[in-house]
């Protein structure tokens, strides 16, 4: 019975398994991926303490300190500039006025002081020389005039008085009126140097000659002297 039945090794012999394929590694991302990830994700720490380190009292003074200091300097450096540049020209309030030859525009002692409106004077002869009295009272600014009854100067706001000269007579101003500086000139070089110029107390001023060119220079006023 044994010797009849015959094993077949090709049924007992086990088959092999198959052999795993190995799982296929995801692709490297390149180094630079990662960091483009990392950038786009937010700022790493030490950017983020940067950001958010509030500024101190000291830094705040500091940077008060040099935006007033810059400022300062472009201010004084423009002013510098504006002062630097001519204030007045020619036949304006604060610069020379060219009146004319002395004995065309000088009135006579004996007549009354000649009003020049753009000068802002009165034209005062008289024994001692000629003034260019400013017509602004020396008290509180009011415009004074001459009164032919009186042959003076007078103030219509506190009654001030004045001389022909400008000598304080009576009334609260202080002193007596502030006056110009006068120039003479040859008329044949008239931006030479003069001829006769006001002295530095204001004093009447000799007329050199009739035919000599006189200017006034409003931007140069001499005080009158004080009283009492």
């Amino acid at each position: 019975m044994a010797d009849a039945v015959t094993a077949n090794p090709t049924a007992a012999t086990p088959k092999a398994a198959p052999t795993p394929r190995p799982a296929t590694p995801a692709a490297a991302k390149p180094a630079a991926a990662h960091k483009e990830e990392a950038k786009a994700a937010g700022p790493s720490s030490a950017e983020l303490s940067m950001i958010q380190a509030p500024v101190t009292r000291r830094e705040f003074l500091n940077y008060a300190f040099l935006g007033s200091l810059g400022i300062f300097i472009v201010a004084l450096t423009g002013a510098t500039f504006i002062f630097a540049l001519p204030r007045f020209g020619a036949g304006e309030f604060g610069g020379v006025f060219t009146l004319g030859l002395a004995g065309e525009v000088i009135p006579s002692t004996e007549a009354a002081p000649a009003p020049n409106s753009p000068a802002r004077s009165w034209i005062s002869n008289t024994e001692a020389g000629v003034i260019a009295l400013y017509n602004v009272c020396v008290h509180l600014g009011c415009l004074y005039g001459w009164q032919e009854v009186t042959n003076r100067f007078e103030c219509p706001c506190h009654g001030s008085k004045y001389q022909k000269d400008g000598t304080y007579i009576e009334g609260p101003a202080p002193r007596s009126l502030d006056r110009f500086v006068i120039n003479f000139y040859d008329p044949a070089n008239p931006d030479g140097p003069p001829i006769a110029t006001t002295n530095a107390t204001g004093d009447p001023l000799p007329i050199p000659s009739p035919n000599a060119l006189m200017k006034v220079n409003t931007g140069s006023i001499i005080q009158g002297k004080p009283h009492g």
